[in-house]
């Protein structure tokens, strides 16, 4: 039987070493370069369906679009990083963010739904992979 060997290059080893302590650093950063990318498109899409196409004339105030952010990055019980875009809770009426932008999303009875948040994430994928691909080069190439 043939037997091969083949040797990695030492760089290569080396940065794969270093990287082993620094993987939940390097993880955050990269979840949040992506994040940031999907955040800006959410909010736009948003700003452009409040108000628009109503029968009378809009009541926003500008607290649905102030409450959207990133949340910090967490590890779930299997070990998995993670970043959510959503709406900070409650509104200052005591109303939810989440319902309000529910019922942009989908309508309702009598309100036609104006979704922001399906197509914004459809349209930024490849955007968010590319900024997650070049921030991960980055703190590589920083090792």
């Amino acid at each position: 039987m043939a037997k091969a060997q083949m040797m990695m290059p030492e760089e290569f080893l080396r940065k794969l070493s270093t990287l082993g302590s620094k993987t939940d650093e390097i993880s955050e950063k990269v979840l949040e370069a992506g994040g940031e990318v999907v955040l800006a498109k959410v909010k736009s899409d948003l700003s452009a369906v409040i108000g628009s196409g109503t029968a009378f004339d809009s009541r926003s105030t500008g607290e649905l679009e102030r409450s959207l952010g990133l949340s910090p990055v967490k590890v779930d019980k299997n070990g998995n990083h993670d970043i959510k875009i959503g709406f900070a809770e409650p509104r200052s009426n005591g109303d939810s963010n989440a319902k309000i932008a529910n019922i942009l999303e989908y309508g309702k009875h009598g309100q036609r739904a104006k979704p922001f948040l399906k197509p914004a994430k459809n349209a930024s994928k490849s955007a968010c992979e590319e900024a997650m691909k070049r921030k991960f080069d980055e703190e590589v190439g920083k090792l």
